[in-house]
């Protein structure tokens, strides 16, 4: 069971990473093609399949955020969060596209920590 969760949540991962990069990529060059239903309403579902995924991953795991039994699952989370953030950010309605293109290669960094921390179980803090 464990195995099975774990592989659709690092699919639904790199299915969320890869519509995160097409749609900067559509925005930067200004295509009709990010207005598509497709891609307003695909990454919501790759989103709550992968929230969903990594919930059934902690009650499978017994790794509890926010405690002391899984710190390293906190800062994942936190940094999950701020990728969250600059995302919006990078694909909001602001014009300035070097503000956009900092915020997704922010989006991006904190993205890499994440998986770091989701590898090694370490914490950066502790």
């Amino acid at each position: 069971m464990y195995t099975a969760v774990k592989h659709i949540h690092l699919f639904m991962i790199a299915c969320s990473v890869l519509l995160f990069v097409v749609r900067y990529v559509l925005m930067m060059v200004d295509s009709d093609l990010r207005n598509k239903a497709f891609l307003k309403r695909v990454p919501h579902v790759v989103d709550t399949a992968m929230l969903l995924s990594g919930v059934a991953l902690i009650f499978i795991t017994g790794f509890i955020p926010f405690t002391g039994a899984a710190p390293w699952l906190t800062e994942k989370l936190t940094c999950v969060l701020v990728y969250i953030a600059l995302g919006f950010v990078t694909l909001g309605s602001s014009k300035n596209k070097v503000f956009k293109t900092f915020a997704f290669l922010g989006a991006l960094g904190w993205l890499m920590v994440a998986a770091n921390i989701a590898m090694t179980k370490a914490t950066f803090l502790g």
